[in-house]
C-alpha cells in the first residue's frame, strides 16, 4: 500500500513550490531549444470490423433510428461501418468511446459520429433530422421501446465537419478522443482540434474562455502546437507536447488539471495552461483523475481519489470520502510495474505492463476492477458494515481459471463502471456493472465479478485489435481469420485455459 508522510510532504511543500516555480519558468522560456522526448502517436492503419453493444437509448450504438438498437447483449457488427457503406477498399482504423457518443476514423482519413448531439459532440448538423415516433397502431412486437424510434441523424454514423481537407498531401489524423461533451482530435504535424463543451457541477462550463459557450464545429485550438498525444477525461482534456510538456483544460472542480482553480478564474481553465509536470512521455485519464508517466518511468496521478482510484491511501492506509491530490504525485507503487498503458472509468483505474499483465484498482461496489471477492487484498477499505468498497492497491488479474496459464494483454479499456483487456490473440475478457449490457456478456442477473471472455456468434472468428468502453455502451474493431481450422484452434485454446 502507498502513503503518504505527512510531516515529509508538509515540510518540503514551500521549497517544492518555489523550485516548481522557477522551473516552469525557465522550462517554458527556453522551450524551443529544448530537445524532443516523445513523437507524435503513430496513426493507425488496420482495417477494422466494428462491433457495438449495450445500451443506445442516446444512440450510442450508431445501427440507426430503430428502437430495437437500443439494448444489445452482446456485439453486433455495426452495417453503417463496413466497405460497402464507406466505400470500396475503405473501413475504420480507429475510435473513441465518449460517455453518449463515438467517432470512427476511416482508411481515407475522414471522422464519423454517432451519438447524443445536445452538447454539439457530431460536429455536424442533426436538428434537421426527421423524428418517428412509435404509431399507437404498432403491436409490442414493431417495437422494444415506448419513446419510439431514436434520432434517425444522431443514430447513424454521419461525416464530422468543417475539418481540414487531408487530402493533397494535408495533415492526417492520428488520434481521436471523446469526453462526455466534446470531441477532438489530433493531426499528425501536431495541431488540435475540438468542438462540443466542458460542463461543471453546476451546468454548461463553456468551451472558450467567455467567448465561446458551446462549439458545434471543428475549432483548431490555436494555443497548443506540437502536441504528441491527447487524453480525455470526463469533462476535461490534456494535451502532451513533443518536449514532454502537460497542459489541461476544462473543468477543474476535482483538481483534474493539476493546480488550483479559483472560482473568480473559472473560464481561464476553458483555455490549455501547463501546470508544472516536463519530461512526461505518456498520458491517460479517467473522469475525474488523471496519469502521467515521465522518461524515467515514474508514474504521476492527480484529482479524484475518494476509492482510491489514484493508487494513493494516507499516512494510515485510510481513504478519505472525497479525498483529493491536489497537484501531480508520484506514486512509487506504479512506477516499479514498468506500464506501458493506462485506462481509467469514473471511479477506477486499469493498468497494462510491458508483461502483457494487468493491474487493476479504485472502487468495488460495481465490480469495476475485476477483482473476485475471495481474492481481495488485505488493503481492502470496507465500510462500518464490513461491506469492500475499493481497493486502493494495484492488484493483479487473472485471465482464466488458472494463474499462469500463458494469457497475455496487449490493450485495455476502461468505461464509467465497466472494463475491458484483450489478449494477445485478440480474445476479449470483460467484467464490471452488467444492467446495461456493456460488458457484452449478454442478460446477466448481477454484476460481472471477474473477466469473463466473451463468447458470441459476431466476433468468436474474429482478432480483436482496438476496444473502447463508454458510459453505458462499448465498442471493438478486429480482423476475421478467414482459415477455420486457426479459429476453431484458438477457440479450443481458450476453452481450455477457462476450464470449459
Amino acid at each position: 500500500m502507498v502513503a503518504l508522510d505527512r510531516k515529509r510532504k508538509a515540510a518540503t511543500a514551500n521549497g517544492l513550490a518555489k523550485r516548481q516555480k522557477s522551473t516552469s519558468s525557465r522550462v517554458l522560456h527556453s522551450k524551443n531549444k529544448l530537445p524532443d522526448v516523445v513523437e507524435i502517436v503513430a496513426g493507425k492503419t488496420e482495417p477494422l470490423d466494428i462491433f457495438v453493444w449495450g445500451t443506445g437509448s442516446m444512440c450510442e450504438l450508431g445501427l440507426g433510428p430503430s428502437a430495437k438498437t437500443k439494448e444489445v447483449k452482446r456485439p453486433r457488427l455495426n452495417p453503417f461501418l463496413t466497405e460497402e457503406k464507406l466505400g470500396k477498399g475503405i473501413k475504420i482504423v480507429d475510435f473513441a468511446a465518449g460517455g453518449m457518443h463515438s467517432l470512427a476514423l476511416d482508411s481515407a482519413n475522414r471522422l464519423w459520429s454517432w451519438g447524443g448531439n445536445d452538447s454539439g459532440v457530431l460536429g455536424r448538423d442533426t436538428s434537421k433530422a426527421k423524428e418517428v415516433l412509435k404509431s399507437m397502431d404498432a403491436g409490442d412486437e414493431d417495437s422494444d421501446d415506448e419513446d419510439g424510434d431514436l434520432n434517425e441523424a444522431e443514430s447513424t454514423p454521419g461525416l464530422v465537419e468543417n475539418l481540414p481537407n487531408t487530402e493533397d498531401g494535408g495533415a492526417k489524423i492520428v488520434q481521436v478522443v471523446a469526453t462526455d461533451n466534446l470531441s477532438a482530435v489530433l493531426y499528425d504535424n501536431g495541431e488540435v482540434y475540438a468542438w462540443g463543451c466542458f460542463r461543471c457541477n453546476e451546468g454548461l462550463l463553456g468551451f472558450l474562455r467567455q467567448e465561446i459557450s458551446l462549439q458545434k464545429t471543428p475549432y483548431k485550438v490555436k494555443e497548443l502546437s506540437n502536441i504528441a498525444q491527447l487524453a480525455g477525461g470526463k469533462d476535461h482534456l490534456l494535451a502532451l507536447d513533443k518536449k514532454g510538456i502537460l497542459y489541461a483544460w476544462g473543468n477543474g472542480q476535482q483538481f483534474q488539471l493539476g493546480r488550483r482553480v479559483l472560482e473568480r478564474h473559472r473560464y481561464r481553465t476553458l483555455e490549455p495552461q501547463q501546470f508544472g509536470l516536463y519530461n512526461i512521455k505518456y498520458i491517460a485519464s479517467g473522469d475525474f483523475h488523471c496519469f502521467a508517466i515521465d522518461v524515467e518511468g515514474k508514474v504521476f496521478a492527480w484529482g479524484l481519489n475518494q476509492f482510491g482510484q489514484c493508487a494513493l491511501t494516507d499516512i494510515n492506509g485510510e481513504l478519505e470520502d472525497g479525498s483529493l491530490i491536489t497537484k501531480p504525485t508520484e506514486i512509487p507503487a506504479l512506477s516499479e510495474l514498468s506500464i506501458t498503458e493506462i485506462s481509467a472509468g469514473e471511479h477506477h483505474t486499469l493498468a497494462l505492463t510491458s508483461e502483457g499483465d494487468v493491474y487493476s484498482w479504485g472502487r468495488y461496489d460495481m465490480k469495476e476492477i475485476g477483482i473476485p471477492k475471495e481474492n481481495l487484498p488485505p488493503s481492502t477499505f470496507k465500510d462500518a458494515h464490513g461491506v469492500a468498497r475499493s481497493v486502493p492497491t494495484p492488484t493483479k488479474l487473472q485471465f482464466g481459471a488458472k494463474a499462469d496459464n500463458g494469457v497475455k494483454i496487449k490493450t485495455i479499456a476502461a468505461g464509467s463502471h465497466h472494463s475491458f483487456a484483450v489478449t494477445d490473440d485478440g480474445f476479449v475478457y470483460a467484467w464490471g456493472f452488467a444492467d446495461t449490457y456493456a460488458p457484452g456478456l449478454g442478460p446477466l442477473d448481477e454484476d460481472v465479478e471477474k473477466p469473463t471472455r466473451i463468447v458470441n456468434t459476431a466476433t468468436k472468428n474474429h482478432t480483436i485489435q482496438l476496444i473502447g468502453a463508454g458510459g453505458q455502451f462499448s465498442i471493438s474493431g478486429g480482423i476475421k481469420i478467414e482459415d477455420e481450422d486457426v479459429a476453431e484452434d484458438r477457440i479450443d485454446k481458450y476453452d481450455d485455459i477457462d476450464g470449459q
